[in-house]
């Protein structure tokens, strides 16, 4: 019982003499500083959705032709070089056409089916083409495309060494202000990383003609950004 009332005494007196040995300490000036570091990549990769739109009067109908337009549009993608883990379904619907008349039930006059299938391009220089043979074997509406860059770990790490450099000229300046001089960093914390969003496009609804002009894309620059908190000694004058 003894030994284990000791024990307890020493428990107790250690955080209290730490305690104390945290008030006594002296205080050490420092200059906290915020950055963000940016990066400007070139997107390499691009999606693009791709809908075959058909409208016939019964379902099976629409639904037969839209699945013989849509095979001979995945067969022109892969006449591309397309492989099928590029090319995935991501939407299929029916839905009647109805025509309302007053103090009347609906009528039905027709069935619409699409068709929607997702294609990633693994190079930029094929989203011209793709586009347009889509279009020329029978889709009829490109419901999204969006650039992104595959790889942003380079990016992002360039974007933290911004980051830093841009802090430590401002902590340099905030000393230079307040009469001293920064000395050496104490604490640096990276954020949040910012990823570019995917760059979409609106809807299109086109019908190509087999000697029209080839589909010009220009995916541009996206921005990597990171931000980062730092701390720095700071030594009066």
């Amino acid at each position: 019982m003894r030994n284990h009332f000791l024990a307890g005494v020493v428990a107790l007196i250690a955080p209290i003499s730490a305690h104390t040995q945290a008030i006594n300490a002296p205080f050490e000036p420092q200059i906290a500083v915020s950055a963000r570091g940016e990066f400007h990549v070139s997107p390499d990769r691009a999606t693009i959705q791709v809908s075959v739109q058909t409208r016939a009067p019964t379902a099976a109908t629409a639904a037969s032709e839209n699945a013989t337009k849509q095979a001979a549009v995945i067969q022109a993608l892969r006449n591309l070089g397309l492989g099928s883990d590029q090319i995935s379904t991501i939407n299929y619907s029916v839905y009647p056409e109805q025509r309302y008349e007053p103090n009347r039930e609906p009528v039905v006059i027709g069935y619409n089916v699409t068709n929607t299938i997702s294609i990633d391009v693994k190079k930029i220089d094929q989203v011209g083409p793709v586009i347009d043979a889509s279009l020329k074997n029978g889709a009829n509406m490109i419901t999204s495309l969006q650039f992104y860059a595959s790889n942003t770990e380079e990016a992002r790490r360039t974007a933290i060494a911004s980051a830093v450099q841009k802090a430590r000229l401002d902590a340099d300046a905030a000393a230079r202000a307040a009469g001293g001089t920064i000395g050496g960093l104490l604490e640096v914390n990276v954020g949040a990383y910012y990823a570019p969003p995917p760059r979409p496009i609106a809807m299109l609804r086109a019908t190509v003609a087999a000697d029209q002009a080839p589909t010009p894309i220009n995916p541009g620059e996206q921005t990597v950004s990171v931000d980062i908190t730092t701390r720095w000694r700071f030594n009066a004058k």
